[in-house]
């Protein structure tokens, strides 16, 4: 039967007063109570409320109870087995999923004839169950909140019927004030209420309206109730696009109109709530307009702009809702509620500027957050070092990165052109540690690499020897070597640095060069750590010791296992304090783990060991290697002045260093997917990385030098031959010179002419398998007029730039056009980046092997073994993340994909 409502509305409102929304006389039940979102929302509110929720429904739940604070909420199979249990309620919430929400309303209003209120809080409920919904509560008298809403609030009665306005604390937001709220947004009826507070304001009833296609409760019927309730002075309406239930409305009281989602007027999908796709003339600027009619104002609120007139503003930003209020109310000549509480600068919790230097005006200060945040916070903090998930990585990585169009690879996002302009040390610092070093830093790594270069009397010197005179190629021998450098070889620096984290990762150490008073620290110390520490016969610790001290800075690290030492620390001790040193603000940071940290001291002994064992056991003395002094090397030399050493047998100018340093740089990555990637790859798969202390990280280096040979990582080997072969008649004396008299475009027309002949023939032959010219022509660099290889063009570009001249480069760019001309290829050919290992290195050794000083055996292998120091840079960034991220045995392939060839 039908109940008298409001008068003056054309339909049945029976909420004469916002004040009648939520009041402590009304008892709920709440339809699905024990449902995933009621279970945590209701307690709250049964709790806020003084407990008015009688009972609960759920099928098949009779006898259940939901737990609060204050007693238990019976549950029931149904209404009607509620109220035969005696129970009486005015206001149903409604939990239930889209299609029966329908069905819950109406058994709600047929077994209730008490019933007088209906809260929807289901999102997405049709347009058709709506309509059904509607006309049944109208016939019945039942005035209907929702759906897709968070039911309302009452700030002076302490009551909250449905949802989760206020959150979990609503006497926190819910303040006692002078403003009503209306909000498409059940959050942000929350947020808004918070915000007033810094003005000074708080609410009367706040009303989640929901943004389904059909609000039952809409914003005629609130600022109708609004002009009937005398303990709110204002209102604060927050508006979404869609419907036009702010159209023609009678706005009585000073009010602030917040209307959002400008940018989905372009939208031909519902983003966000289901009704707030707008149709023809109620996109967010048609209800701007509507509201400055209403206001008699000409723009839009903003702090720069402040627009608004005695009966109200319109702004876009919820921000700006507590400033606009106050002026409206100081023109109605009205006061705040109370004094502002907080403000609404940007109070961050967290705080992370990425190892970046920021201006000190963009730096967002840290504040202590609310409890029980603050304690949660201060925990997290506590913990160092990142978490990766566990995948599968066959062909995928966290490391490297090629573009599929330019064939240019990154690691850890930076691009190996500009990892080219970098030294070895550098690159080597940001495989594992994924940043680039300070000077300082640097200064650190190169200590802690050319320590242990000289491998006199070590079986890994041996090793690499055995397979040398053995004759195998340069990977060959350096996977030997690397097999020595195990995990007990690293052991005592991994121990160390174990302790090192241990001790320090609760500490509160940012950065390892800070001022930090760790004596609490030392005191616990064992004996046995101590005892660790201390260096015993070795020469090496007091040079290393000598070295660090007289930089610029001192490391906490350094300093803490020298006093734990007595002033004797050990050079694995040393090791380990230089990459603690190193890899600790990357860790604070999360930007490696602890699993990284701690295997650091192992990594550059392998780093070590391959460039020092790239040379026989003859030039490792006691005290020198390749003729230099042990000490000065330690002391003064970079790890790529030491590199260059064990290649060529001298220390490079300014000129080659950095040429060398470039060549280094381009080699680093082809991505995850070529072979040597694979292979370390596959090396730590077969280990198991989802245990990580059992890989092998030596056998990963093992896995990239064994998946490198002639043809991937030689090229530049056969490259070198080939010039050498173009070179040796002419009486070519410094290749860095371009006045050198040497005919190129003869040399290159001639070998030309001899190789279009020789392809005839062994074409005519029937030979596809004849000689290629290495180093030129890619198979994604090519079908164009003239082809390019935009890696060498950039290092073509950047020699021409630091007047850097090679002639076998400028040779190589001359052959390819000599092969178009006599027909050779259709196109002309690029000039790939193999080409510059080669022509670099040549250049480099040019004078010693003209002089019979180096043999073209000894410069094919320096070549082959320069590429080998540059692709130890990404496999061992390949290596870490690997171990890092996959899971056992990942890089197998499965059966399905295999194929018999027979």
């Amino acid at each position: 039967m039908h109940k008298e409502g409001v008068k003056n509305l054309p339909y049945y409102v029976g909420v004469k007063s916002l004040a009648d929304i939520a009041t402590k006389s009304d008892r709920v039940c709440v339809l699905n109570i024990l449902g995933n979102e009621s279970k945590a929302v209701t307690p709250i509110s049964h709790v806020y409320s003084g407990g008015n929720v009688v009972f609960g429904t759920g099928p098949g739940r009779t006898g259940q109870t939901l737990e609060t604070k204050i007693g238990n909420i019976p549950v029931y199979n149904s209404i009607r087995e509620g109220i035969k249990a005696g129970l009486k309620f005015n206001t149903a919430v409604i939990y239930l999923p889209p299609s029966g929400v329908k069905d819950g309303v109406a058994e709600a209003v047929r077994h209730n004839p008490d019933i007088k209120k209906v809260i929807i809080l289901t999102e997405k409920v049709s347009a058709s169950d709506a309509r059904i919904i509607r006309a049944v509560c109208q016939a019945n008298g039942v005035d209907v909140f929702g759906g897709n809403c968070l039911g309302v609030a009452d700030a002076w009665n302490k009551v909250r019927l449905g949802g989760a306005l206020g959150g979990s604390k609503p006497d926190e937001s819910l303040v006692k004030g002078s403003i009503a709220l209306f909000s498409n947004s059940g959050n942000f009826t929350t947020t808004i209420a918070v915000y007033l507070l810094t003005k000074g304001w708080g609410t009367t009833t706040s009303i989640s309206s929901g943004k389904d296609v059909y609000i039952h409760f809409g914003p005629k019927e609130f600022f109708n109730a609004l002009d009937s309730d005398d303990r709110s002075k204002a209102a604060v309406v927050y508006v979404e696009p869609g419907g036009y239930y702010e159209a023609g409305l009678e706005i009585n009281k000073p009010t602030v109109v917040c209307v959002v989602g400008r940018w989905k007027a372009r939208l031909t999908k519902a983003c966000g709530h289901a009704g707030s796709l707008a149709g023809s003339g109620d996109d967010a600027r048609a209800k701007e307009n509507w509201f400055m009619d209403y206001f008699g104002v000409k723009g839009i609120y903003t702090p720069s702009t402040p627009i608004f007139s005695k009966k109200g503003a319109v702004v876009t930003n919820i921000a700006d809702i507590p400033a606009a209020l106050t002026k409206v109310m100081e023109l109605n000549g009205v006061k705040s509620d109370f004094e502002p509480k907080g403000d609404l600068s940007l109070k961050c919790w967290f705080s992370n500027n990425a190892g970046i230097d920021i201006p000190r005006d963009l730096d967002v200060a840290v504040v202590k957050a609310v409890s029980p945040y603050d304690e949660q916070i201060e925990h997290i903090n506590s913990q160092v070092g990142a978490q990766y998930p566990r995948q599968t990585m066959k062909d995928s990585s966290g490391a490297s990165l090629m573009d599929p169009v330019t064939q240019v690879t990154r690691i850890h996002g930076v691009s190996i052109l500009d990892a080219s302009k970098r030294s070895f040390e550098e690159n080597l610092y940001q495989s594992l540690l994924k940043k680039y070093p300070s000077e300082y830093d640097k200064a650190l790594v190169n200590v802690g690499l050319n320590a242990f270069v000289n491998h006199h009397d070590d079986p890994a010197c041996s090793a690499a020897d055995a397979a040398r005179e053995a004759g195998s190629s340069p990977n060959t021998v350096l996977a030997a070597a690397a097999a020595v450098i195990g995990k007990k070889k690293a052991q005592a620096s991994i121990d160390a640095a174990n302790t090192l984290l241990e001790l320090f990762q609760r500490s509160g150490l940012s950065n390892a060069t800070d001022k930090f008073d760790y004596s609490s620290i030392i005191k616990g110390l064992t004996k046995e750590r101590k005892a660790a520490l201390v260096a015993k016969d070795d020469p090496a610790a007091s040079v290393m010791l000598a070295a660090v001290e007289s930089l610029n800075r001192k490391s906490v690290f350094v300093e803490f296992v020298k006093e734990a030492a007595n002033g004797k620390p050990s050079s694995d001790a040393l090791l380990a304090a230089i990459w603690t040193t190193l890899g600790w603000e990357p860790l604070v940071r999360r930007d490696i783990s602890k699993i990284t940290l701690t295997a650091l001291p192992w990594y550059g002994r392998l780093f070590s060991t391959l460039v020092g064992c790239s040379v026989s056991a003859d030039k490792h003395a006691k005290k020198t290697f390749c003729g230099v002094k042990n000490d000065e090397i330690i002391q003064s030399w970079s790890f790529t002045d030491v590199a260059f050493l064990a290649l060529i047998g001298r220390r490079p100018d300014a000129k080659e260093l950095f040429e060398f340093s470039m060549l280094l740089g381009l080699i680093i990555s082809n991505g995850p997917g070529t072979i040597s990637a694979q292979g370390c790859k596959g090396a730590v798969s077969s280990d198991g990385p989802e245990d990580p202390h059992r890989v092998q990280i030596n056998k990963g280096f093992i896995g990239f030098l064994t998946h490198t040979g002639f043809a991937h990582g030689g090229n530049g080997y056969e490259a070198i031959e080939f010039l050498i072969e173009r070179f040796k008649k002419s009486d070519l004396k410094d290749p860095s010179r371009k006045d050198h008299g040497i005919n190129l475009k003869a040399i290159a027309d001639e070998y030309g002419k001899s190789y279009a002949k020789y392809k005839a023939e062994q074409k005519a032959f029937g030979n596809v398998e004849y000689i290629k010219i290495p180093c030129v022509n890619h198979p994604i660099f090519k079908g164009k007029e003239v082809n390019y290889d935009p890696r060498e063009r950039f290092v073509s570009a950047l020699f021409e730039e630091k007047g850097i001249y090679n002639v076998f480069l400028d040779f190589y760019h001359k052959l390819v056009w000599s092969l178009f001309e006599t027909k050779v290829s259709a196109n002309v050919y690029c000039v790939n980046v193999d080409a510059v290992i080669a022509v670099i290195l040549l250049k480099i050794v040019w004078e010693a092997f003209r002089n019979g000083e180096m043999t073209g055996k000894t410069v094919e292998s320096a070549a082959f073994t320069t590429f080998l120091f540059g692709r130890m840079i990404g496999c061992a960034a390949e290596i870490d993340d690997h171990i890092n991220r996959g899971r056992n045995m990942d890089t197998r392939t499965p059966a399905s994909k295999c194929m018999f060839v027979g």
